[in-house]
């Protein structure tokens, strides 16, 4: 349910057809409402799972790999990871503290809830654990935070990054946190009550939002490639593990305490991995045919020199910033060193060549806002 409370209230404000470098409409004109405006997201597919109870912090700390009860105090909220037994990736949602005995995970694609309720079967937790009746919207662009201050007050546009506090929009009960899906200026609003109060929300924000040319968009999916950001089932999942992915600063092996997961990534950054994810700049030299719609099945990577298929790309698109298509991919570690060069096979309506030259390079493609770095890029200098 919590899927759909929105869908029929979503308006598409672009022209027909497709996206390319040379052509306006479509998802370049939602690039340019997201990077120069302000948009709005029906993100409702982001479950939100809550663990409340007097056991709910040793819970939350059993099934991540960073200790959350304390680095996320009440009034934050952080980017976490979960991982399985073999250290494989379950989920990266963000986590809210919403109550000192309250936690919400805002889930990316994936059924965490009956996961989490199989953990604690035994009830070795005394908490209650419920996909709960929240749908959230992303608020995302420039002028988020004029039109944040418009909707909640003039304390929204001084909210740091990964703030997390209670509001009202249109009188309806919300959590509103700094974040979002495109490192963008931006916000998440968790409407709770939300098959009751969908259309009251929405509605509002939208004759609000016109004086500052609001847009309703798809969520941006060009914009996270260039964040450099990993959409879960499309760049990572439960077969590959934090030290693959540029995540294994989310993973605290000095905690003394146990979490899922734990014995299985010390072993695996002792012996080190032979994949990497690691973005690409695709015929960066210019491109005609610029990637305009999600990949619909991984694109070969090649050795330029033997064309040997050596890994896949995962997401792909064409980035106005660089000027060229931009891409991440799975390859053996040995040819993750920025510039190393690999050719990639793009379906015949993008490919300049049969294998189009491809660099290594480092992420982001684009460098976020002042302040929204993110613990991980502040720690490591990229995001993969």
């Amino acid at each position: 349910p919590r899927t759909l409370v929105l869908h029929h209230l979503q308006q598409k404000p672009t022209t027909p057809g497709h996206t390319s470098p040379l052509r306006r409409g479509g998802v370049s004109a939602e690039y340019e409402y997201l990077t120069e405006h302000v948009t709005m997201w029906n993100v409702a597919v982001e479950r939100q799972i809550m663990v409340k109870g007097p056991d709910a912090g040793k819970s939350v700390d059993y099934v991540i790999t960073r200790k959350a009860s304390k680095i996320c105090p009440v009034g934050k909220c952080k980017y976490v990871i979960l991982c399985g037994p073999t250290g494989g990736v379950f989920n990266d949602p963000i986590l809210l503290r919403v109550e000192e005995d309250e936690w919400w995970f805002s889930l990316a694609d994936s059924d965490i809830n009956m996961y989490l309720q199989g953990v604690n079967h035994d009830g070795r937790f005394d908490v209650e654990i419920a996909e709960i009746d929240v749908a959230p919207v992303q608020i995302q662009g420039p002028k988020a935070p004029a039109l944040m201050d418009d909707l909640c007050g003039p304390h929204m546009s001084k909210m740091k990054y990964y703030d997390c506090i209670p509001a009202k929009v249109n009188g309806c009960d919300v959590m509103v946190t700094a974040s979002g899906f495109s490192t963008e200026l931006g916000y998440e609003i968790y409407l709770r009550d939300a098959t009751v109060n969908a259309e009251k929300m929405w509605n509002h924000i939208l004759d609000v939002g016109e004086k500052h040319n609001l847009k309703v968009i798809a969520p941006g999916h060009h914009r996270r490639i260039e964040a450099g950001l990993m959409s879960y089932m499309q760049d990572i999942d439960w077969e590959v593990n934090p030290y693959e992915c540029g995540l294994g600063w989310q993973v605290d092996l000095k905690r003394e305490d146990d979490f899922v997961g734990k014995k299985a990534l010390a072993k695996i950054k002792k012996e080190g991995v032979t994949h990497k994810l690691a973005g690409l700049k695709i015929n960066a030299d210019g491109n005609s045919k610029g990637i305009e719609w999600y990949n619909s099945d991984f694109y070969h990577v090649f050795d330029l020199e033997n064309k040997e298929l050596i890994g896949y790309v995962s997401s792909a698109w064409y980035s106005p910033t660089q000027q060229c298509n931009i891409a991440m991919a799975m390859l053996p570690s040995a040819y993750t060193e920025f510039g190393t060069k690999v050719g990639v096979a793009l379906p015949n309506r993008y490919k300049e060549n049969d294998i189009d030259p491809a660099e290594v390079c480092a992420t982001p493609f684009k460098q976020p806002p002042k302040g929204n770095e993110g613990r991980g890029l502040r720690q490591t200098g990229s995001k993969l």
